[in-house]
């Protein structure tokens, strides 16, 4: 399964589309207006289905993951420095990136693949291209690209 991550021009808050190989919106999501990132996703129908909110008064990033209300687990940025790489508490998963911060890997604890992602270069605005072996771990793994996205805007 494959996920475009686009994000929106002109918007006061983080705005971003999501779209499937077939170019339909599969995810809206909006920021918020809040003490650090919160990040409202929604479903192509106008629910929303998950938050991707950031903790702050932590000494490195951390962002609290939720499906729906449901807490999931929440992505941290581990010290590193050449490579950047984030822990996160669900599913055992980690997230690897390249030096430029272009692209990343999602593993999982066995050190097999679950995302791959990329940003696409020479675009207006950000755009990520999300590679998905299995299309149950879309959803989670899109909260992830948000959340590193999210901390990249924070250090910039």
């Amino acid at each position: 399964m494959r996920l475009l991550f686009k994000q929106r021009m002109f918007s006061w808050f983080d705005s971003y589309d999501i779209y499937n190989e077939e170019g339909e919106t599969v995810y809206v999501v909006k920021g918020q207006m809040s003490w650090g990132h919160c990040l409202k996703i929604f479903d192509a129908q106008g629910c929303e289905v998950g938050t991707v909110k950031e903790r702050i008064l932590s000494f490195l990033p951390k962002f609290e993951l939720y499906k729906g209300d449901t807490y999931v687990g929440c992505i941290s940025k581990e010290f590193s420095f050449f490579r950047p790489r984030y822990n996160i508490d669900c599913n055992g998963w980690n997230i690897e990136g390249n030096f430029m911060e272009w692209d990343y890997f999602i593993t999982d604890s066995m050190g097999g693949t679950v995302a791959a992602v990329s940003k696409q270069l020479l675009n207006w605005t950000d755009t990520y291209v999300i590679d998905v072996d299995d299309p149950e771990n879309a959803f989670c793994a899109l909260m992830f690209v948000l959340a590193v996205d999210a901390e990249k805007c924070s250090r910039n």
